[in-house]
């Protein structure tokens, strides 16, 4: 069974696309925290960090390079941005597909919660 993610990434559900290329998609968050919150998950199911494996390492460092990029286009790389990967539901993980969080667009505070 696919995951939401998965069918984004298939087009068999409609999302807001920021990005897209063979191994990665891009999307606006439907509940953002910020004015920009864009989701970058890779096209190859892995369900959290927990399930990475050295054969990913390149694919999951891809997902940086994608948020550097977005962050440029989406106007917040000079004034800052944040990301977060969560792992597991006690971190705030509700889709068991591993992705990004590209946050921006607003002060951000520390702890996040």
């Amino acid at each position: 069974m696919e995951c939401i993610f998965c069918k984004i990434a298939t087009k068999k559900i409609a999302s807001k696309i920021v990005f897209e290329d063979d191994e990665y998609i891009a999307f606006n968050d439907i509940k953002p925290q910020a004015p920009v919150h864009v989701i970058i998950i890779p096209k190859k199911h892995i369900d959290s960090l927990n399930y990475i494996e050295k054969e990913d390492n390149a694919l999951i460092g891809g997902l940086l390079n994608i948020a550097k990029k977005i962050a440029y286009d989406q106007g917040v790389s000079e004034t800052g941005y944040r990301t977060v990967i969560n792992c597991n539901k006690d971190a705030g993980q509700e889709v068991f597909h591993i992705h990004l969080h590209l946050i921006g667009g607003r002060k951000m505070s520390w702890p996040p919660g």
